[in-house]
């Protein structure tokens, strides 16, 4: 203290008497200081949300309040959403001109224009490995090979480019409606168009799915004829939205789905141990035979999209390929956890991990932590789903996928280095009756 060193007989009095006045205000001081942060702490404890550092997640004060101990495991993630909040642009488009997603179909097609095109011959050795159907447009008719695996899916695929024929020069293109992309990047590049793929792994082109308009999964008794209308399905999810804002979703996580892979097992042991933090369960396949295709528990009954929108948390996992419900889950207004960011369908890449939705690693490890991080910290879980919703809402529009055709067909049609012949074998491919 101030005294010390000083031996009290030596002072003056009046010396003596200040010094103890000031030792006194000096240990007045720390006590108040020390008691100050156990209220601090004892607030927390309290369960305050806004404990945590808000300045890093877009919250609307921009201010920082202070750390708790306690919380410095989420600083982490703060600072993962800071980081990619302030690398993030939104994309400034009008609807209809698709043009947040030329930088897609720049990549997917730089390997064709590093060739210098397409030869014919590179094209009919691609056709005679039977990789997809083999579709042609001459003078603003549609052709396609007579035999197509999956009729609804050819169709949805049909609608967007009848839609656009006028538009469109001659060519020729080979088109995967498999769910698997063809042309891996172990062998040398084919000029494919397949829906979904892994940027890592394959050459192939991406188109909008058909799924946009028909042909997605069937699921019964909700869509026995398969997932499609993406047109509807926006109007839908939005209206339900609307009637289930932030505040009055259930907090847990959400999941129905069948087992297409043993990758959402531990979501689904995670729910059974614990079903106040999350609710995951199986349902039926085609494929189902017993409790064992379900992780040995009945299956669950099928939810529809709509009712997804009373979860704050909905996570998404990847089938065969990319998943098809990722864009309908966005609209709910729910934070959306995208478990892996490998296959992607041609409007992925503008969703960004932090700004749009929380990333999962593939093998989940952590997603016990990453749903407390966001029950802990709703506001930047609520400024993350907003964000999603209004990218896909603005930027998903049918008139996008219409674009984003007529984009990709006419660039494509650029590399073929060749005059394009009228294949007599293949069928002229109509407009449906309304």
């Amino acid at each position: 203290m101030l005294c010390n060193g000083i031996i009290a007989t030596e002072m003056h009095p009046n010396t003596l008497y200040v010094c103890c006045i000031v030792n006194l205000i000096l240990f007045t001081l720390v006590v108040n200081h020390v008691h100050a942060e156990e209220v601090e702490e004892k607030e927390c404890h309290k369960g305050d949300e806004n404990c945590v550092s808000q300045e890093t997640a877009g919250s609307a004060t921009g201010k920082r309040r202070y750390l708790n101990p306690k919380d410095e495991k989420w600083q982490p993630y703060l600072d993962a959403v800071k980081s990619a909040l302030r690398q993030y642009k939104d994309c400034e488009q009008d609807t209809g001109t698709c043009t947040c997603y030329d930088s897609v179909l720049e990549k997917d097609l730089a390997v064709w224009r590093e060739k210098g095109g397409i030869s014919q011959d590179q094209f009919h050795r691609a056709l005679e490995r039977g990789i997809g159907n083999h579709y042609q447009i001459i003078n603003h008719r549609l052709y396609r090979s007579k035999k197509c695996m999956f009729a609804a899916r050819c169709s949805g695929v049909e609608h967007f480019i009848l839609k656009i024929i006028k538009k469109l020069p001659d060519m020729e293109f080979i088109l995967n409606e498999r769910d698997w992309p063809q042309s891996p990047k172990f062998a040398d590049p084919l000029p494919v168009l397949s829906f979904s793929k892994v940027y890592s792994q394959h050459w192939d082109i991406m188109y909008p799915a058909w799924t946009f308009w028909e042909g997605g999964p069937a699921v019964w008794p909700l869509f026995p004829t398969g997932l499609g209308r993406w047109d509807l399905f926006r109007e839908s999810l939005d209206k339900e939205a609307k009637k289930t804002p932030w505040d009055e979703k259930l907090s847990k996580a959400f999941f129905r789905g069948s087992r297409t892979s043993a990758q959402r097992d531990p979501l689904i042991l995670l729910s059974r141990d614990d079903r106040d933090l999350v609710d995951a369960q199986y349902t039926k396949n085609q494929a189902w035979k017993s409790d064992a295709d379900t992780l040995y528990m009945p299956p669950a009954s099928e939810i529809s999209l709509e009712e997804h929108c009373k979860y704050k948390y909905l996570f998404n996992f990847r089938g065969v390929a990319a998943s098809f419900r990722l864009k309908h889950l966005f609209l709910c207004e729910s934070l959306v956890f995208h478990v892996g960011d490998e296959w992607l369908e041609f409007f992925y890449p503008e969703l960004k991990a932090w700004v749009h939705y929380i990333p999962v690693a593939q093998d989940l490890n952590g997603t016990r932590t990453l749903i407390e991080f966001a029950k802990s910290n709703d506001q930047i879980a609520k400024d993350i789903a907003k964000r999603g919703r209004d990218f896909i809402w603005n930027h998903l529009h049918m008139e996008d996928v219409t674009c984003y055709w007529k984009k990709l067909l006419k660039e494509y049609s650029k590399l073929i280095k060749y005059k394009v012949v009228r294949n007599q074998e293949l069928q002229q491919i109509l407009p449906k009756e309304k």
